[in-house]
């Protein structure tokens, strides 16, 4: 990376962490974007006030997810500046991944064609309720040479007849908190296996002193059964989740 653009790069995080509170479960996908995301693929844009200081920003990050389709993420006091930062920043007819506060829908409906919208409700893990699960079939698996704890890439499966019916791991992972998601084989629904490898993504998280996250789709009701039955509790927050194009 270009030793001039990554010191643009930290300069422009350093003037937006006063923006965020890394450690509150409201900030904590902005604050892993916009302050540890590898910097070799995060852009950020800043808006600034009348007196220039900066009051938003908007991230383009490219993660692993979606090779494709780039990621975005923005701060905004009010929905005018987070159409300017939408409109000056994302190249027309390339198609992005957009995650803000569902305060910020409807600028987000505003700047862009929206062809896809949901909203996640925001859960965090309550170590007091924590209810973990002990199953023989979870095994946990690490990337080569990543095998020791902290490694932070590893994965907790069920397989059944060489095939992976259920999986548990981390989409993002901040020094505070670490966003964890599911995934379940529509033949292995029903038996826990689910709940069986959350459990145990979620007890590895807590042995590093991280705060575990999870996002379930409003109208789930599967995936919000693995939260609560686990400890997770609904903080309240909730965000839009939008895929679509910049309006030309």
């Amino acid at each position: 990376m270009d030793l001039n653009r990554l010191n643009e790069l930290n300069d422009k995080r350093r003037e937006i962490r006063r923006l965020l509170s890394p450690a509150d479960p409201a900030d904590a996908l902005a604050s892993y974007y916009a302050l540890w995301h590898d910097p070799r693929r995060t852009q950020i844009t800043l808006h600034r006030d009348p007196q220039g200081r900066a009051d938003g920003f908007l991230i383009v990050a490219q993660t692993g997810a979606d090779l494709f389709r780039p990621l975005v993420v923005l701060r905004a006091g009010h929905d005018d500046a987070a159409v300017e930062l939408l409109r000056g920043t994302l190249a027309p007819n390339r198609p992005y991944q957009v995650i803000v506060p569902l305060t910020l829908a409807s600028a987000v409906r505003t700047a862009m064609t929206v062809t896809s919208s949901r909203i996640t409700y925001v859960y965090r893990l309550d170590p007091a309720r924590f209810q973990p699960v002990i199953n023989v079939l979870v095994r946990r698996v690490d990337p080569p040479g990543e095998g020791t704890p902290g490694g932070g890439n590893y994965r907790f499966e069920i397989e059944s007849q060489g095939q992976v019916m259920a999986m548990s791991g981390t989409n993002w992972r901040s020094p505070d908190f670490a966003e964890v998601f599911v995934y379940v084989h529509p033949r292995a629904r029903g038996r826990g296996w689910g709940r069986s490898v959350v459990s145990a993504c979620s007890n590895a998280l807590l042995e590093e002193r991280l705060r575990p996250l999870y996002m379930a789709e409003e109208g789930n009701a599967a995936s919000a059964r693995i939260a609560e039955a686990l400890g997770y509790v609904d903080t309240g927050l909730r965000d839009f989740v939008g895929e679509g194009l910049i309006n030309s």
